[in-house]
């Protein structure tokens, strides 16, 4: 099978010329190991147990082959990443090490490795990466504010859209289809719930309660729902709440294993800007699935008739799932310009922004996510006030839609189909 490249294959490639040690994060399926096997010369499978065995009994073993040594699962063998580390200080070459891991350790290293081995994110397939059309707009021209021509014309139409919705991001899932897909997509939920959570440590003792607390923050995917109510939603017809001793943990392995992926608040520094949530919006790893906990399909969220637990939103959940779907593009376009992804609320809610991409220097792009293929003057409403209160420190505006055509309204601001949007 021919290896498709990925946006962080540039960022992976840059990385390894100047620095020795590399890890590749993110959740099981993203195609970390297809990605850093294209590069290594040696690979050492800590989820195989007769090489976890020889590398438990010395961790030296895995310094020894040609570099770029490749080493799979690594938090199944904490005591690798110290070796690591060891041998970085040691004075490694560039490009000796790509470790790869699809959670972090349930006991951690000794030491964080800072300096020593660099932290670079996975997220599934954007819709860049999923060949679907050949983008016209670049995130990373638009950070640069040099006026990027806003112009190009995509066929996709909103039934596409939903469809990538339901496929996801994973490129082993994607193929499938029908009851081959839908078994795929259990059975990762399945090992999560089952395998995963025994292997950070957690006993799981009812396994029903954690699949509602997943159902029900599917539920609030793209909203700042307290964990209050997403445990409400959750417990809704099956007596007593669980306590938040119970909760807690669901959460912290379902960072470990970042498949949460919530996106933090933009709380900036010096500006006008007052009394701003502090809250973060849910996301899971992949819209695709939040659309497979709540058990529908692209015919229900097409029609509307979504049988979700009661999460406070705004709008039709088929409008959060697209916004989630977007904001994922847009991380991985941020990280690879070296920005950072927020989003903005007023406590009281009048005024929220999708996204804001933040540079290094503080300076922005905001960015709204509409289901609608049209963009009217209401859709722009806070784009134009936020241009107003932030002034310079703005480099531009994009409202993100499932229209054909990228274009500049009178106003300045950007309407890009989501198809077009690209690094």
């Amino acid at each position: 099978m021919n290896y498709q490249r990925r946006v962080v294959d540039d960022e992976l490639d840059e990385i390894l010329q100047e620095l020795p040690a590399v890890a590749l994060e993110g959740p099981r399926g993203v195609g970390k190991t297809a990605t850093a096997h294209e590069r290594a010369r040696t690979a050492v499978y800590l989820d195989d147990p007769v090489q976890r065995a020889i590398v438990e009994a010395d961790p030296r073993y895995v310094l020894k082959g040609d570099p770029p040594v490749l080493i799979d699962e690594w938090q199944r063998v904490p005591t690798i990443w110290d070796a690591v580390r060891r041998a970085v200080d040691r004075g490694a070459p560039p490009g000796s090490f790509i470790l790869t891991g699809s959670s972090g350790p349930a006991t951690a290293p000794s030491h964080s490795g800072a300096g020593r081995i660099v932290q670079l994110r996975m997220r599934p397939m954007n819709l860049f990466e999923r060949g679907l059309s050949s983008p016209s707009v670049s995130l990373m021209q638009l950070l640069e504010g040099d006026g990027v021509e806003i112009g190009g014309q995509t066929e996709l139409t909103l039934q596409e859209y939903v469809n990538e919705l339901v496929a996801t991001g994973f490129p082993g899932i994607r193929p499938l289809t029908g009851r081959a897909f839908r078994m795929q997509m259990d059975g990762y939920l399945q090992r999560v719930i089952d395998t995963d959570f025994e292997e950070q440590g957690v006993v799981v003792r009812r396994r029903e309660t954690l699949y509602r607390w997943l159902t029900a923050f599917a539920a609030a995917t793209a909203t700042t729902a307290s964990f209050e109510k997403i445990r409400d939603a959750a417990t809704a017809g099956h007596g007593e709440k669980p306590a938040k001793t119970t909760t807690q943990p669901y959460r912290d392995v379902l960072e470990r294993l970042w498949l949460l992926d919530d996106l933090a608040a933009w709380l900036p520094s010096r500006n006008r800007l007052h009394r701003l949530s502090q809250s973060p919006k849910h996301h899971l790893a992949d819209p695709g699935l939040a659309v497979r906990l709540l058990g529908l399909d692209a015919t229900a969220l097409l029609s509307g008739k979504t049988q979700d637990p009661i999460v406070p939103r705004d709008g039709a959940l088929l409008g959060n799932l697209f916004e989630s779907l977007v904001t994922q593009s847009v991380r991985v376009f941020a990280q690879a310009a070296e920005a950072r992804v927020y989003h903005f609320r007023q406590h009281s809610g009048r005024r929220e922004v999708d996204c804001i991409v933040e540079r290094g220097d503080g300076r922005v792009i905001a960015i709204e996510v509409k289901l609608s293929p049209a963009i009217d003057d209401e859709d722009v409403r806070n784009l134009l006030w936020l241009r107003d209160q932030l002034g310079d420190k703005l480099i531009d505006c994009l409202v993100i839609t499932t229209g054909p055509a990228a274009y500049r309204r009178n106003d300045g601001i950007a309407v890009v189909p989501a198809a077009l949007l690209g690094k």
